[in-house]
């Protein structure tokens, strides 16, 4: 059965109830559209991340990787469509680090754009009744470190590789004030599941359906 990977994250900063990290536990050893999946909770931690994520993609060898992880103050998920190669941390990881202005990976390309089926897992969503979007910046934090990581080492011919921005959950929106938008994490785990169907699934090149900003 093909292989596919799922990261998220662990807890950090005032995100102590992290979806991805959660998400991804729970998809762990599940079977998908064809898919075996296997997941990751990944450190927050610039430094300790890249070893994490390199172990599981040269010992999975994955044809489909689907990156996760939160970002307090979105409305609804959003399949990324590029990773720069910028570590500028607007909040210190959880070894306390913060990378200013300073790569990736020293020589890496500029960017990277996802491999995932973008449009295709919006239309997805859109599909089954659910809010997408695709999104244009991934920050500079963790999440775009991350997915940039996965599609510089990922080396599985056509593989599908790319980001998933996820909303805070209820109960982290209303420790904030004023409260934050939110999903329920079922609502995002079901997300994440379709986001890995369409990759298994979709044939050919993307979609060309709208999606992009102005800004």
């Amino acid at each position: 059965m093909t292989r596919a990977l799922v990261t998220g994250f662990g807890a950090y900063a005032t995100e102590t109830d992290n979806p991805s990290g959660l998400i991804a536990q729970r998809l762990d050893g599940q079977q998908i559209a064809g898919l075996d999946v296997a997941a990751r909770v990944l450190p927050v931690d610039t430094e300790l991340v890249h070893d994490v994520l390199a172990e599981a993609i040269e010992s999975l060898q994955p044809a489909v990787v689907v990156l996760t992880g939160v970002a307090p103050g979105r409305t609804a998920p959003a399949v990324e469509r590029v990773a720069v190669n910028v570590r500028d941390f607007p909040i210190p990881d959880t070894a306390q680090r913060v990378p200013i202005d300073e790569p990736v990976v020293d020589g890496g390309p500029a960017a990277y754009l996802s491999t995932l089926p973008v449009k295709a897992i919006v239309d997805g969503w859109r599909r089954a009744g659910l809010a997408g979007y695709v999104s244009n910046t991934a920050g500079t934090y963790l999440c775009n470190q991350v997915f940039y990581l996965a599609r510089h080492l990922c080396r599985v011919p056509g593989a599908r590789v790319g980001m998933v921005h996820l909303p805070v959950t209820p109960a982290r929106s209303t420790a904030s004030t004023p409260p934050l938008p939110s999903v329920p994490v079922e609502v995002l785990e079901h997300q994440v599941r379709l986001a890995l169907s369409v990759s298994a699934e979709h044939q050919g090149d993307d979609l060309r359906i709208g999606g992009g900003a102005i800004s």
